[in-house]
């Protein structure tokens, strides 16, 4: 088994990056959902309440100098948005922000130019926020253990796991059941694996990439961003419909795998066509489904 692509979503919700290589960090892969769009009052916006954010494009430039964010609208491809790719977060305003069940995690605002920008390419009031180093967000609460100091493991804007691995084959197996094969960017995997078996991520519980130790935390429960087609912006019925025929779990759907960096771990360097080694397995919450 290898990777077969790495992402990164520099803006929670927005456009994702393709990868070669990428840093492991504590809170995810370097840049990974550090900025975050937010209501005037403080609240996450996503394409749930907000699915138009899928056509808003990022990439990574670094033209002879430190590495930038640009910013566009897919419908005006000309009207770029400059933003520092790690802002200095000494130099902004602290806004302190909520992510689902993190509250007053602090945060800083990016300026107003920015706000303004995604204001008019939302059609709705927002603010641009950074997660400087030294936020500390816990990550969801009940499937890991705190350490002896009573923390959780730090996450960044991402729901609520630092890392979500995908089989390919598990998205192969989705789409020989669709009327209509969707693509991996509805998941917004962070990486890709080639070579298991549909779900086979499931049941990792310890896996190795070089020199970077993983845990397998839980499988991911899937919401209506799922449906959002990332081309158009439109909301449909799939591919949840499809998934909770044979991925569901309670009243949970699930697909792909929440990963955790082994604890105290250094950053290290992962690429794609790197090889996965599963140094432990546990039983999956899902049994094997019928063909």
């Amino acid at each position: 088994m290898t990777i077969t692509h790495l992402f990164i979503y520099p803006i929670k919700s927005l456009g994702g990056i393709a990868l070669t290589e990428a840093v492991t960090q504590e809170k995810g892969l370097q840049y990974d959902r550090r900025f975050m769009l937010v209501t005037p009052q403080g609240e996450c916006i996503t394409q749930r309440t907000c699915p138009q954010m899928t056509l808003i494009e990022v990439a990574i430039v670094a033209p002879g100098g430190a590495p930038r964010l640009h910013v566009w609208h897919r419908h005006r491809p000309d009207e770029v948005l400059d933003l520092p790719l790690t802002p200095e977060p000494l130099t902004l305003v602290p806004l302190p922000v909520t992510i689902w069940d993190s509250e007053n995690v602090p945060a800083v605002a990016v300026g107003e130019w920015a706000d303004q920008w995604f204001t008019t390419a939302l059609g709705q009031p927002c603010r641009l926020v950074f997660m400087p180093d030294t936020t500390h967000r816990d990550i969801e609460e009940g499937y890991v253990k705190p350490d002896s100091q009573g923390h959780l493991p730090a996450v960044s804007f991402a729901d609520g796991y630092p890392f979500l691995l995908i089989g390919q084959a598990s998205l192969d197996e989705l789409n020989r059941r669709l009327p209509d094969p969707v693509g991996m960017s509805r998941f917004r995997p962070n990486i890709v694996v080639g070579g298991s078996v549909p779900n086979d991520e499931d049941g990792w519980y310890r896996f190795r990439i070089g020199p970077a130790d993983f845990y397998g935390v839980k499988p991911c429960a899937r919401c209506v961003l799922t449906t959002i087609d990332p081309a158009t912006g439109r909301k449909g019925k799939e591919p949840l419909k499809t998934l909770a025929t044979y991925r569901q779990y309670g009243h949970k759907i699930l697909f792909g795998q929440n990963v955790l960096p082994a604890p105290g771990a250094p950053s290290a360097v992962v690429r794609v066509g790197q090889p996965i080694e599963v140094v432990e397995r546990r039983e999956p919450w899902l049994a094997a489904p019928a063909p």
